[in-house]
């Protein structure tokens, strides 16, 4: 079993990152560039047709139902008045760098996972818990008078990136959320297993399996136990990170070389599970996915998706086990595909190599995707 090197003092309650959230971010770009948009409920689009879907929602959308990969025909049916806007790829990118320069004036921005995330280490006196509620609080006045006004954002605080990602997501939108050392792991025992970063369908049906369903039974398992439940150093790491301590690489992963891949994947929700949410779910990805080529300065030169495919019963026994099976018993089948093209690193681009293969995929009422990845 391999041995982690912490670095915390169990007596001292401190703050190590910041996890900044950006909130309906598309949306709210859309909003605070066209005032007349804001306080009313809504939507960026791919297609303007009624059976096209929705990829971002302002909060005024999702408080009536309305949320990424609701088909427009039922959103507008739903909110009659919903304003639709045609996604604008350069507008989001603009916005986005404006608020990493705000935030980098306030805190220095250490990482930025996606185009609306962005995480900033603490340093010194900055780790103390009134010192980093401040900064936070400085962020998010940054970003309001800097950038704009209907931009909107939750921090999540805490010792390790990990947590301070999870605190992030607990209060949305305009939150600030601290988990300290002394408060873990109680703080987070009310969370559902598919709140932790890293744990999807997938694995929460092994967990299941292996009779872990809730929060606190995860939380009993000592860093032994959790190391067998993953079966890999991931569970000593995950012992660690919950319980609020630094192991080195701060909850995410180090790379040991260059980086030669970068993408997103989503396993999807029931309500996604259609042709029409499944492209605008992969628009998303493809979005968040090229925003970060350029923030690291990457170009790419290929582009691949995978989807997966659930099976009925009939159609598990037509295939005569030519397929996969998920760890749920569910069978499943999969389908991908690559396209070449000169390096760039713009969403136009990409976004039309993605169309491209789009095309291509299989498509009929039999297939229902259960999750994909670009």
């Amino acid at each position: 079993m391999s041995t982690l090197d912490l670095k915390t003092d169990e007596s001292e309650d401190f703050f190590g990152f910041l996890h900044v959230d950006l909130n309906s971010f598309f949306a709210s770009v859309e909003q605070e560039n066209h005032p007349e948009y804001r306080g009313k409920p809504t939507a960026v689009v791919g297609t303007m047709s009624d059976t096209g879907t929705i990829i971002a929602a302002s909060y005024e959308c999702k408080d009536k139902g309305v949320k990424t990969g609701t088909k427009v025909g039922e959103a507008k049916k739903i909110i009659p008045d919903i304003i639709l806007v045609n996604g604008s790829h350069t507008e989001y990118a603009k916005t986005s760098h404006a608020i990493a320069e705000a935030v980098n004036n306030v805190c220095p921005v250490a990482h930025t996972p996606s185009i609306d995330e962005m995480v900033c280490e603490l340093m010194g006196k900055e780790r103390q818990p009134a010192n980093a509620r401040r900064i936070a609080l400085d962020i998010k006045r940054a970003i309001r008078e800097n950038v704009g006004s209907t931009l909107r954002c939750s921090i999540g605080m805490a010792p390790n990136r990990y947590l301070a990602k999870i605190a992030s997501d607990m209060q949305k939108p305009d939150g600030l959320i601290g988990l300290l050392p002394s408060q873990l792991p109680r703080a987070i025992a009310h969370l559902e297993l598919r709140d932790l970063p890293g744990v999807g369908a997938k694995t929460e049906v092994r967990l299941n399996a292996k009779g872990i369903t809730t929060m606190p039974q995860l939380l009993a398992l000592d860093r032994a136990g959790m190391h067998a439940l993953w079966d890999s150093v991931w569970g000593d790491r995950l012992y660690h990170w919950l319980r609020g301590h630094v192991t080195g690489d701060d909850g995410a992963p180090v790379p040991n070389e260059a980086q030669k891949s970068l993408g997103h994947s989503h396993v999807l929700a029931p309500e996604h599970r259609s042709q029409e949410g499944a492209w605008a779910v992969a628009h998303k990805l493809l979005h968040k996915a090229s925003m970060r080529l350029r923030m690291e300065k990457f170009h790419a030169a290929t582009l691949a998706v995978t989807i997966k495919y659930s099976l009925t019963r009939e159609q598990s026994q037509q295939t005569q086990g030519r397929v996969k099976k998920h760890n749920s018993g569910i069978t499943q089948t999969g389908w991908a595909m690559e396209a070449r093209f000169a390096h760039c690193n713009d969403t136009l681009t990409l976004l039309e190599a993605l169309r491209g293969m789009w095309a291509k995929r299989p498509q009929g009422k039999s297939t229902r995707s259960r999750s994909l990845s670009a």
